[in-house]
């Protein structure tokens, strides 16, 4: 509803700054807005005056004063005298004002209806727009005749622009006089077959308003309103979108059903040699998608790179309703992209990816970075990207979310801290394997200083000891004794249910813990007294020899106590475990109803219903049905009948897809490699996006969806143009149709080629070919033929003989090169590249890799760059004593380079040596801790020889920490714990940046990201040279030229996380230095500080 409110209110505004625009000369316009604030006591004498320069003066200051929020309804009278001036720029500037006030001063603007009727018939576009928008302003039931009289006339205007006004007048009109439903529903009907693209959008928020139900209305126009949509303006994009979900969802079948084949390309009978999976195929039933549902489809799909959020948020909502779910991963890059808009948006977008990530972990969980919190985001944002974290947390990336939510547990937002020890909970409770890690983690925050953190502790600590109480009677013991710390009511609620509930397991404890309820029961909150009562009478059931007196003595108390909720349950609770001759027959149960097993509590995403909702829908946003809000259907068992929406009787459709698979084709042998016979279908959908024809790669797609393509491009080409009537679009359609049909059955030779190599990162152009034409609507167009050539079976081109083939091969690098250089900066910080089964350093060289580690759109300079270290220092380490290893020694160090394996790693190489007499086999890693430790192993060395060596790579991911990595070093006979503890200056790459941008990016980390020192310099480590070899041993960061000589700086990144570390020495007087690091990293740069001191203080 709020979409529509804006959107009918958006003409207003509109009108205004066209009036602005024209009405305004370069110089009298620029002081429209501007904060010069003269004395408005002259304007009604100006408006009054006699002078058309003093009068158009005037109205450009009372719309200013409107624009600036201003009233300026006093002046009515003045304004309205001067609705029927000759002079245009006046006029529209008048009407403006109306437009503003008429619905305030109704009796006033009544004197001028006969002014605004005289205005219809104005040759201005604008005056007759601006006439009908004031008129239709005025809510007096009435002229509702005169403006309904008005709309017909102004629906059929030869102007686009008035036309739309006619739209957005029909929703005013029928708000004020819902008895004029049928007669505007003939005029929705009317503006609903305009080709015009001003005209859609406003014309589908007036059927959302008036007729939503009416979906006989949309049949005729809905290949119309699919092939218009990209060049509609965005707002109308977003009403027309939603619109168009629901009548899917009432005209084509559910593309979710389980086991459905999709059989809109089936050429993948040809390739198949397997004839058991012929016989699986002919078996399952095939799914064929309606070419209309797929025309819906193929045309949203390019409004995924719409600059407006709402259009991306709609579409990705229309891929979530009604796309297959192998499609559907196609709109998460876009969610994505929007979280770098305000506060605002990523609020919005984060609810619908909460809703999306409970059904669908899959889709993001490539992009988990994207959704760590910043120290700058809203406690809101924070909250939802905690909750989105826990929904993707599974068994390969628990360890990654807990080693955030460590983190988060530390923050100074109280409420956000509270609820990552939810998470944790979460966490806990759906993967198995983490739940005693998770449970220890938490017991040690209850030794934390926040209240709110250890009550929030608590609380969960008693959740998850109840799905496995027998193993934790040392937890219930241990928060026993920190009880008397605790002051939060929940939190001492919470421990006295466990204690009352696990009594039997902590005989001693649970009596004592009673004692000291009874002192403090009179100051105690409800909710902890609640607790008491019932602590109470469980060891009433259980130990009544130590704790009958007590318990009579709490009774007593809670008997006389201010609220009634106490005082009751304690006469319950007496009459239930005290026997006496009335409540004989209840005692005996008892222990039944007091003692009995609980279930333990579920721990559910606070999301997890709000999928009966809508996507992107106020009523998802807050949980509850809002006013207006129209559910989506379910789909229908049977598809309604499809011919509906053909615009003129021509031939029904026949589905020529299967007979591709029936047509008898000579079989041959394969004449190239599989590797070749791919590279040639990257040539061909190469080849054919560039022709740029999908005509002449005549498509495999059903031939209706094909027609609509064409009448698309002739729609996009005359948008502007209203004369040309639908038919002649349609005819041409079909006639190319039979054309392609009689094209199709005479290649019989052509074998049709799946394209495999669409580039997962391009949304604008799918075939590599460079970037996206710029124009609208010439971007529209080749979107939409590129997405026949990749998403449909394409077939080749005209055969080509085997020498273009050939030189077709040896380019196919080029063509590689081409889609890689497409991935969309604004995603480059989410995608690490798929790790690589074999290191191959020749294929990849390290300058590249550290190149696109570099690449990133932080605030960080593009003169800044990741580069190979200056200077390599080479420090061994020992792994494992030839002693102890029986016969294998290893030693380590840090080669410096970029791993080869993930970026997030750091390089390791392992020099494994033979001192035994007798050769050792099978050399590998086993076990490592702990369990989710990130290590890219050495392949395993089948046999190492007496007295011989290897030397080996690894990738380790310390998580920018220092520590250990520790694994199991294995032979086929024995197993050797190692470890491998980084320097801090191990985990940093060198970055290469200006002495100026070395100074920004410095000032934006003061504060707390800032550690510095005092240095006493040996006297050999003064010299520049020596400065750099002494810092280069300790850290692997890169040297900044520097103008002065007093000052030497340097610059790195964290290996994993990619945070800047910046490292100043400024020399001062009598050997002295000031060593400053600044980094977010803070734990880091106090190591790293200590690490350098040392380094330059010793010669």
């Amino acid at each position: 509803m709020s979409t529509v409110a804006l959107y009918s209110e958006q003409g207003g505004a509109e009108a205004a700054v066209e009036a602005g625009l024209e009405s305004s000369s370069p110089t009298s316009g620029a002081g429209l807005f501007s904060a010069d604030f003269r004395k408005n006591e002259d304007l009604k004498e100006m408006l009054e005056s006699n002078k058309e320069s003093l009068k158009l003066e005037a109205m450009k200051r009372v719309v200013g004063l409107i624009a600036k929020g201003k009233n300026a309804s006093e002046l009515f009278p003045a304004v309205v005298k001067n609705v029927a001036n000759k002079n245009i720029e006046l006029k529209k500037l008048v009407y403006v004002y109306l437009v503003r006030y008429a619905e305030e001063q109704q009796d006033l603007a009544l004197l001028s209806i006969s002014t605004f009727q005289r205005a219809l018939k104005d040759p201005n576009q604008f005056i007759r727009a601006s006439a009908l928008r004031v008129l239709s302003s005025i809510r007096v039931p009435i002229i509702v005749p005169i403006m309904m009289l008005a709309i017909k006339e102004a629906a059929a205007d030869l102007s686009p622009y008035v036309r739309k006004t006619a739209a957005h007048a029909i929703q005013k009109l029928y708000s004020l006089d819902p008895d004029q439903k049928e007669q505007l529903i003939e005029v929705i009907e009317k503006l609903l077959k305009d080709k015009s693209t001003l005209v859609a959008g406003s014309v589908v928020v007036a059927f959302e308003e008036v007729c939503p139900d009416r979906i006989d209305l949309i049949h005729k126009n809905y290949r119309k309103l699919c092939n218009l949509l990209v060049d509609v303006e965005e707002w109308g994009q977003v009403v027309i979108i939603s619109m168009l979900t629901r009548y899917a969802r009432t005209q084509f079948t559910s593309p979710w059903t389980e086991g459905a084949m999709f059989d809109e390309n089936n050429d993948k009978a040809f390739y198949e040699s397997d004839s058991e999976e012929k016989k699986d195929q002919t078996e399952a039933k095939p799914y064929i998608m309606d070419p209309d549902h797929r025309l819906l489809l193929r045309n949203t799909k390019p409004l995924l790179q719409s600059r407006n959020t709402a259009v991306v948020m709609s579409v990705a909502q229309l891929y979530w309703h009604l796309a297959p779910k192998h499609e559907v991963n196609i709109v998460t890059k876009s969610l994505v992209r929007l979280l770098r808009s305000h506060r605002e948006v990523q609020y919005v977008v984060l609810q619908n990816i909460a809703t999306m990530s409970i059904q669908r972990k899959g889709m993001f969980e490539p992009f988990m970075k994207s959704f760590y919190v910043r120290s700058t985001d809203a406690t809101h944002i924070k909250t939802l990207k905690l909750e989105i974290l826990t929904n993707l947390a599974n068994e390969a990336n628990i360890s990654t979310i807990l080693r955030e939510f460590q983190t988060y547990v530390k923050s100074q937002d109280k409420a956000f801290a509270a609820a990552t020890i939810q998470a944790i909970g979460r966490c806990a409770t759906n993967i198995s394997e983490v739940t005693d890690t998770c449970l220890n983690g938490l017991v040690l925050l209850l030794s934390n200083r926040d209240e709110t953190v250890v009550a929030e502790s608590v609380v969960v600590i008693k959740k998850l000891l109840q799905t496995q109480p027998t193993q934790h009677s040392e937890i219930i013991k241990h928060m026993a004794k920190l009880f008397d710390n605790i002051t939060v009511s929940m939190a001492r609620a919470s421990i006295l249910w466990l204690m009352g509930e696990y009594c039997e397991r902590v005989p001693k404890i649970a009596p004592d813990v009673l004692r000291k309820m009874a002192k403090t029961f009179t100051a105690e909150e409800d909710i902890v007294k609640l607790q008491t009562v019932n602590l109470a009478a469980k060891l009433y059931l259980t130990n009544s020899k130590q704790t009958k007196l007590l318990t009579q003595y709490i009774l007593n108390l809670g008997k006389y106590d201010q609220s009634y909720d106490i005082r009751d349950r304690t006469r319950f609770i007496r009459q239930l475990i005290v026997p006496n001759g009335k409540s004989g027959a209840l005692n005996k149960y008892a222990r039944r109803i007091l003692l009995a097993p609980k279930p333990a509590p579920v721990l559910e995403s606070a999301f997890k219903d709000r999928d009966r909702y809508q996507l992107g829908t106020l009523s998802h946003s807050i949980n509850t049905k809002a006013s207006g809000y129209q559910e989506l259907s379910d789909w229908p068992a049977v598809a309604p009948d499809q011919s509906v929406r053909n615009v003129e009787v021509i031939e029904p459709v026949q589905e020529w897809a299967p007979l591709v698979g029936k047509t008898k084709k000579p079989k041959s042998d394969k004449f190239y490699s599989d590797d070749e016979e791919e590279k040639e279908e990257v040539e061909g959908s190469e080849r054919s996006g560039s022709e740029g024809s999908s005509s002449s790669s005549s498509s495999s797609e059903e031939s209706s969806s094909e027609s609509e393509e064409e009448s698309s491009e002739e729609s996009d080409k005359t948008s502007s143009d209203s004369g040309k009537s639908s038919s002649g679009s349609q005819k041409i359609s079909s006639e190319s149709e039979s054309e392609q049909k009689k094209k199709k059955k005479k290649k019989t030779k052509k074998a049709p080629q799946k394209s495999k190599t669409t580039p997962a990162f391009s949304d604008s152009d799918e075939n590599g070919n460079g970037p996206a034409a710029v124009d609208s609507s010439s971007s529209a167009e080749s979107s939409s033929d590129s997405e026949t050539d990749s998403e449909d079976d394409s077939e080749s081109d005209a055969p080509t003989t085997q020498q273009k083939k050939k030189s077709d091969v040896k380019s196919k690098p080029k063509v590689e090169g081409k889609s890689k250089m497409e991935v969309s900066l604004l995603d480059l910080d989410d995608f690490s590249p798929a790790p690589t089964n074999a290191p191959k350093p020749s294929v990849v060289s390290s300058s590249l890799l550290s190149d696109l580690e570099g690449l990133s759109l932080s605030n960080v300079s593009s003169t800044m760059q990741v580069t190979t270290p200056s200077f390599g220092p080479v420090k061994t380490y020992e792994l494992l004593h030839h002693m102890t290893g029986k016969g294998l020694s290893a030693k380590y160090h840090f080669p410096r380079q970029p791993c080869l394996y993930q970026p997030s790693m750091v390089s390791v190489q392992v020099i494994l040596a033979n001192g035994s007499d007798h050769s050792l086999e099978e050399i590998h890693i086993g076990d490592r801790s702990p369990a989710g430790l990130n290590i890219h192993c050495f392949n395993t060395i089948e046999r190492l020889e007496p007295e011989a060596s290897v030397t080996v790579s690894m990738g380790i991911d310390f998580s920018d920490s220092t520590q250990a990595a520790n694994f199991q070093l294995c032979t086929k006979e024995d197993q050797f714990n190692v470890s491998i503890q980084p320097a801090v200056g191990e985990l940093l790459m060198p970055s290469t940046m200006t002495e100026q941008d070395f100074s920004k990016e410095q000032g934006k980390l003061l504060g707390m990201n800032e550690t510095s020192a005092t240095v006493t310099m040996a006297t050999a480590n003064t010299s520049s040279q020596a400065i750099n070899k002494q810092v280069l041993s300790v850290a692997n960061v890169g040297v900044v030229s520097s103008t002065q000589n007093s000052f030497h700086r340097f610059a790195g990144r964290t290996v994993s996380s990619g945070a800047l570390v910046l490292v100043s020495l400024e020399l001062k007087e009598s050997s002295a230095a000031l060593l400053t690091i600044s980094t977010e990293k803070s734990v880091m740069a106090s190591m790293l500080l200590r690490d350098l001191k040392q380094a330059l203080a010793q010669a």
